[in-house]
């Protein structure tokens, strides 16, 4: 019997574009199901009844739930495939680290630049610089954060690169000059075929975010 895969995601999600790469990365076949977030289906709220969010793969009826936790998952059930994740114990504790720290530190800076103004806005920017700065700094002179492969803390922060413009424009700084490497490193992942068909246009991850900080009424 063959796995019937599902992902219930949107299409300018960051997170979900972490499932769809993986999975493109396992040449796993799968079924897509478009998620109005303003209105949220039956079935995303009884796939992800805690947090009812989205990503969410479901592998024959079973949902698996939160992008970095999904990733695993499809590492570890479709291992024919290269793995994602390192062979080194501590190399995979550091990877998940790392992603967590993506989670909680960098896309919480950039939410806070994206959606105040004066002073907390600025407090915002320099934690997503210090941020970047760090992640720069951690992948040094590799080709990857995994080494000389494409790996699961890659997986993790290159759907961020989509947003790049949008945090130029919001935060009035340029990637190019202040984290030359960081985009070296994006150039590379997005040669890959399972990475740049996953990702979004940038200038529509501009425009999404703009819309939605004016819906807010802080444009």
């Amino acid at each position: 019997m063959a796995d019937e895969v599902v992902v219930l995601d949107n299409s300018v999600s960051i997170f979900g574009k972490r499932v769809r790469i993986a999975l493109a990365e396992k040449g796993v076949k799968y079924e897509y199901k478009e998620e109005d977030l303003r209105n949220k289906s039956p079935l995303l709220l009884q796939m992800n009844p805690i947090h009812k969010k989205i990503p969410v793969l479901i592998h024959n009826g079973k949902p698996i739930c939160e992008s970095a936790i999904i990733v695993q998952y499809i590492d570890e059930v479709w291992n024919d495939k290269a793995p994602l994740m390192p062979s080194d114990p501590y190399q995979r504790a550091q990877a998940k680290f790392w992603v967590d720290f993506i989670d909680q530190k960098l896309y919480e800076s950039w939410k806070k630049m994206w959606l105040s103004k004066g002073e907390e806005h600025e407090a915002g920017k320099m934690g997503l610089v210090s941020s970047f700065k760090i992640l720069e700094e951690t992948l040094g002179d590799k080709p990857f954060y995994g080494g000389d492969t494409f790996g699961f803390l890659d997986v993790g922060f290159i759907p961020f690169a989509s947003c790049f413009y949008t945090f130029e424009m919001f935060g009035n700084f340029k990637m190019e000059e202040e984290f030359p490497k960081l985009l070296a490193w994006a150039k590379r992942c997005m040669q890959k075929e399972t990475v740049f068909k996953s990702l979004p246009d940038e200038k529509v991850m501009y425009d999404r975010a703009l819309a939605y900080k004016k819906s807010l009424g802080l444009a």
